[in-house]
């Protein structure tokens, strides 16, 4: 997306020397989000929905009277690993309107790009094991983050190889549907840009997900509900 930078991306990962446990096993979920973007409140939606045949379905989407923002990626898990298979970035702001869609192949190891993307974006691109689309960091911080593991990330969007790292920087207490939850808070600063995401044990996706551009809050999603 271009503005803000494609605002549905912003989390990649950070170090955590903790106990390594086993990766969460994955479950459909919907996560309901009270959203800010653009200075104007908005509706989001985070779904996870298994297709079968060990593939899934891992979508986000906002939505206020400004913009009308969704990316979803079908990936599969691969000894372990989230692997992307196939993604589909949509934004409509106002009168413009932008669509892209993103194959990874897997047996050929190269990731290409077609609609609303520039020709030098469109690969192909070689990829290695453990690369990831930008949405799709979301679920893997979460996992990696409870099992110990290194969130170090190689994002492959959009024609371009970016590796991201993640550090901890605190503890904090946040409200989910007036219950209080113990969150590690993760940030990542990016030139003008902080990405900033709120992980709780319990969830299987951040609590809270803060994007901040020149120390003004751009984006801001935190779950009102779990299901």
């Amino acid at each position: 997306m271009t503005t803000l930078n494609r605002p549905l991306t912003w989390i990649a990962a950070g170090a955590l020397a903790v106990v390594s446990l086993p990766a969460m096993a994955l479950q459909p979920f919907k996560a309901d989000y009270q959203a800010s973007y653009m200075g104007m409140q908005a509706n989001g939606t985070m779904t996870l929905a298994s297709e079968g045949a060990n593939k899934w379905r891992y979508s986000l989407n906002v939505k206020n009277q400004l913009a009308d923002l969704s990316q979803t990626t079908v990936f599969e898990e691969a000894n372990g690993r989230l692997r992307p298979l196939t993604s589909n970035d949509r934004s409509v702001l106002l009168v413009k309107k932008r669509n892209v869609d993103a194959n990874y192949n897997w047996s050929s190891n190269q990731a290409t790009w077609t609609g609303d993307v520039k020709p030098d974006r469109r690969g192909p691109v070689a990829l290695k094991p453990g690369d990831m689309d930008a949405l799709l960091i979301n679920l893997a911080i979460a996992r990696d983050l409870a099992a110990g593991k290194p969130l170090n990330y190689r994002m492959v969007d959009e024609g371009r190889i970016k590796p991201m790292s993640y550090k901890v920087v605190g503890k904090e207490k946040i409200t989910v549907a007036g219950k209080s939850y113990d969150a590690t808070k993760v940030s990542r600063v990016d030139g003008n840009k902080e990405l900033i995401a709120w992980i709780v044990p319990e969830f299987p996706v951040p609590a809270r997900l803060l994007q901040r551009e020149s120390g003004k809050d751009a984006l801001d999603l935190t779950i009102k509900g779990m299901n």
